[in-house]
């Protein structure tokens, strides 16, 4: 069976769209080493892959790809990812970068989506920042472990932030309190944390949301997600501090900071070609989402 007639139900032409997609990652630990997989095994034509941690032996037992020889001599996370893509997707439009995200921001302007795997708070604060002002759509992900007393308790969340719509701030997962932490850990899970399979719920929640914004397969265009997992009852809901703010606009991130927020992102997406009075004559090779944000910035006030 060909990857072709397996993916009919996503619509017409979703390979091309797939192929065609630059998606981002940020962080390639527990989280987006699933995402990375996942992002090959369905079709996603180019990647930039950004982490500049090294394998360690507390890690290794989540890190999907890795292996106990690769902690001698270390390699880097991005090296890992690298051997993972290759061996799935030949001749792969992929880009390892062993580095911080801020170093690699020329590379991330050029994403159409940005999938973040990011411990720090802070540090998610301004990757959203970032993507809002190139108007990226922004995928987040975190969990931890919590002691309650008489056991543990396994929560986490999988946020779609679109520009335009309610930010990581707006839906209470960014907050001055929470800045402060120097990082979200694994908690009460101990050094060696066993949680390979929520990060794997997690990470592929964030894969159907990338295959959601490309491709026409269901009816209702995407504009945010807010899907808590709990760990314990193995359940996924959308969160009620999404249906909180439903309907309020984002006052962290206005619309005119973000170019022209009030498009159908799906309808958008199908349209193989603009009108030929509205493509800039310098239009980018390198994207549908690249070329659309040129053309915003491009148009009259």
């Amino acid at each position: 069976m060909t990857r072709s007639t397996r993916q009919n139900f996503l619509g017409a032409d979703s390979d091309e769209k797939l192929r065609s997609v630059t998606v981002g990652l940020v962080g390639l630990g527990g989280g987006n080493s699933h995402v990375v997989q996942q992002l090959s095994h369905v079709g996603i034509g180019r990647l930039v892959c950004v982490d500049d941690d090294i394998v360690e032996d507390s890690n290794l037992n989540r890190l999907i790809g890795g292996r106990s020889a690769d902690l001698d001599p270390a390699l880097h996370k991005t090296s890992i990812a690298e051997r993972m893509v290759r061996g799935l997707v030949e001749g792969a439009e992929a880009v390892f970068l062993p580095c911080r995200w801020e170093a690699a921001r020329e590379e991330l302007a050029r994403c159409d989506i940005i999938v973040g795997g990011l411990d720090s708070y802070r540090a998610r604060s301004e990757l959203e920042g970032f993507c809002r002002r190139l108007m990226i759509p922004y995928i987040d992900m975190g969990m931890d472990v919590h002691d309650v007393g008489d056991g543990f308790a396994i929560g986490g969340q999988t946020i779609l932030s679109m520009p335009g719509g309610p930010c990581l701030w707006c839906m209470g997962m960014l907050s001055e309190p929470r800045l402060a932490e120097e990082a979200q850990r694994y908690g009460a899970a101990g050094g060696k944390p066993q949680v390979v399979w929520p990060n794997g719920v997690l990470a592929s929640l964030a894969v159907g949301l990338v295959v959601q914004l490309v491709t026409p397969w269901t009816k209702a265009p995407l504009a945010s997600a807010y899907l808590e997992y709990d760990g314990n009852r193995q359940q996924v809901a959308t969160s009620n501090r999404l249906k909180a703010i439903a309907g309020q606009p984002c006052t962290h991130y206005p619309a005119n900071d973000v170019g022209d927020p009030l498009f159908d992102v799906r309808l958008m997406i199908a349209r193989t070609e603009p009108p030929a009075a509205a493509v800039p004559a310098d239009r980018p090779a390198d994207g549908f989402w690249t070329w659309l944000r040129a053309w915003f910035s491009r148009r009259p006030a």
